[in-house]
């Protein structure tokens, strides 16, 4: 070799493990942001999941006063009925930790009308949610995800009565 060669070889071989280094730290964090997202969107799916099972144990009570269930797992086993049926066929995991341990949004009188992921992590998706994610858009942290099953539930608020205009005395 000549003597303005020496060290070239070697420093195009540091160079391109530079570049590569940086290529898999550029791919690493697309990755890791990829893959959040895609927890996100199995997050919307199974909280859409539990909210509609526990709507459906709620609208399938039997007799007039409706009942949020006492536990998730009675959403797997109804036994209110002759024959019990089932609104859920299986306690999903929270694909944010990978466990079952939702956090539980509670009725006044401990029923259960809801759900969320207990991480404190900030959510990627900020905006341009589904109209029934609406009120998720802008919120700090995934804990704030509430699944609530809402429809036909009557909050306990003391009734305003009033007296009925143009009856004899007013």
């Amino acid at each position: 070799m000549r003597p303005r060669q020496q060290g070239f070889t070697y420093l195009a071989i540091l160079f391109t493990v530079a570049l590569g280094s940086i290529a898999m730290g550029a791919g690493a964090a697309m990755w890791t942001l990829e893959s959040q997202r895609e927890k996100e969107r199995e997050l919307l799916f199974v909280g859409d999941q539990l909210r509609a099972a526990i709507g459906r144990y709620y609208e399938s009570t039997p007799g007039e006063v409706k009942q949020f269930p006492a536990s998730l797992e009675q959403l797997l086993w109804d036994s209110r009925h002759a024959v019990p049926q089932r609104h859920l066929r299986r306690l999903y995991a929270d694909p944010l930790s990978g466990k079952p341990d939702w956090g539980l949004v509670r009725t006044p009188s401990g029923a259960i009308m809801g759900v969320y992921s207990r991480s404190p992590q900030r959510p990627v998706k900020q905006a341009r949610f589904a109209d029934r994610h609406e009120r998720f858009a802008g919120r700090a942290h995934y804990s704030d995800w509430q699944f609530i099953y809402e429809q036909g539930y009557v909050r306990h608020t003391p009734a305003v009565f009033e007296e009925p205009v143009g009856l004899p005395g007013s």
